[in-house]
């Protein structure tokens, strides 16, 4: 079985320059430089990302129950939500970075991006 612990989540969120996590409403908030990037439901194991549409596409094209856009508007922005439970520890690490690497400063980003 896949799962993703939240003690991953956090270490690996946690692992970026310049990352904190916060209280957001009934989530947890991880943000660089103040902008959030992605937001933790413990209870619901599930981990929202702001990626671009196109990003979003990309990976909500594997697998509608691992990986698919927040419902409603904030979908239709690139809000992605991941289900911990059912992904993949490669997949999420590359969902994850590519959200961080989309809310981050261009030369914190430029670090975690492919050569």
């Amino acid at each position: 079985m896949n799962m993703v612990s939240l003690e991953t989540v956090r270490s690996f969120a946690l692992s970026f320059s310049e990352t904190d996590d916060h209280p957001h409403f009934e989530r947890k908030a991880f943000r660089v430089k103040k902008k959030v990037f992605a937001t933790l439901s413990e209870k619901d194991k599930t981990l929202n990302l702001k990626l671009t549409v196109e990003d979003q596409s990309v990976f909500s094209a594997f697998d509608k129950e691992v990986i698919y856009p927040v419902a409603g508007g904030w979908g239709r922005m690139g809000y992605t939500t991941v289900n911990l439970k059912k992904v993949k520890l490669a997949m999420f690490k590359d969902a994850l970075t590519v959200a961080y690497c989309t809310v981050a400063p261009k030369k914190l980003a430029e670090k975690y991006l492919p050569r």
